[in-house]
């Protein structure tokens, strides 16, 4: 944003602040905005959230939402940097289960015992460190317990760690779409880093021939929203092989019902729940 570019920073007890980042997280017009959330001071109790926004829409988006709860919010004028860079440098790296995920900034934190993904956002949504994509990667780390997936889709790709996560861990094929080219091409980008075989096209749906030149898969991860869940829950189901599994997030624990009963009734078993904070990931297996 140059020289018009600002830091949106609001503080509050830890209560609001984490309501105020889920309601940043759930509006579709703000995925792409780039945040952290953490505790400023233990004793008073006071959380902060810094946001840095890359446009004038997702300044407004976020002031509008930061508004709707109670917390204390300032704006601040920056000089020119790579504001995204610099944003994501304040996350800390993230361990789901046999996964560890990291950004440039903590190379030097890698555990030797632990499937490494170098994840760089970019232009994309998804770092891995949001609670909905910790949930996936949990739920197929379990999952790879006792199981393994040859073949696997992954709805909505972002920056590609899902698909990337089962290139590594034996998956023959790890295919990622998105609506977003920027996120396709970073995904790739991020599977070159990771020498992961996974590739991501650009598409709008599961109809796309090089989507189901590679079908039937036996896992499809969809960390999309609620809406377009319960949408797609055909088009999932006809993607999959009998037996396949679905890993579903992006969705609130308000949100689970619908989503379940939308893909019960074609004939999905829910076989696990996993809850980070707000956020649900549902695991559910095609029986018919």
């Amino acid at each position: 944003m140059s020289e018009s570019a600002v830091q949106i920073i609001a503080r509050g007890p830890r209560e609001n602040a984490e309501a105020a980042a889920a309601a940043i997280d759930a509006d579709p017009t703000l995925e792409g905005a780039t945040y952290s959330i953490l505790e400023e001071d233990e004793d008073r109790n006071i959380w902060r959230i810094d946001a840095f926004p890359t446009t004038a829409d997702e300044v407004e988006g976020l002031k509008a939402t930061l508004a709707d709860y109670p917390v204390t919010v300032t704006v601040e004028k920056l000089a020119d940097a790579d504001w995204l860079a610099m944003s994501l440098s304040g996350l800390p790296p993230v361990r789901a289960g046999r996964f560890f995920v990291y950004g440039a900034h903590d190379e030097g934190r890698v555990p030797p015992n632990a499937v490494n993904l170098k994840i760089d956002a970019g232009a994309a949504f998804g770092t891995g460190h949001h609670g909905t994509t910790v949930g996936c990667l949990e739920a197929f780390d379990d999952l790879l317990k006792r199981e393994r997936f040859e073949r696997v889709l992954d709805v909505g790709c972002g920056t590609g760690v899902l698909a990337i996560a089962a290139a590594r861990t034996g998956s023959r094929i790890a295919v990622g779409t998105d609506i977003d080219a920027p996120s396709v091409r970073i995904a790739n980008e991020n599977a070159a880093l990771n020498q992961a075989h996974a590739s991501f096209v650009h598409a709008s749906g599961l109809n796309d021939q090089r989507v189901r030149k590679h079908g039937p898969y036996d896992l499809v991860f969809a960390n999309i929203l609620a809406p377009p869940l319960v949408v797609l829950s055909q088009d999932i189901k006809m993607a999959l092989s009998l037996g396949g599994v679905a890993i579903l997030s992006g969705l609130l624990r308000t949100q689970e019902r619908r989503v379940t009963a939308a893909y019960t009734s074609r004939g999905f078993r829910l076989e696990k729940r996993i809850h980070h904070d707000a956020w649900s990931a549902l695991v559910l297996r095609r029986m018919g």
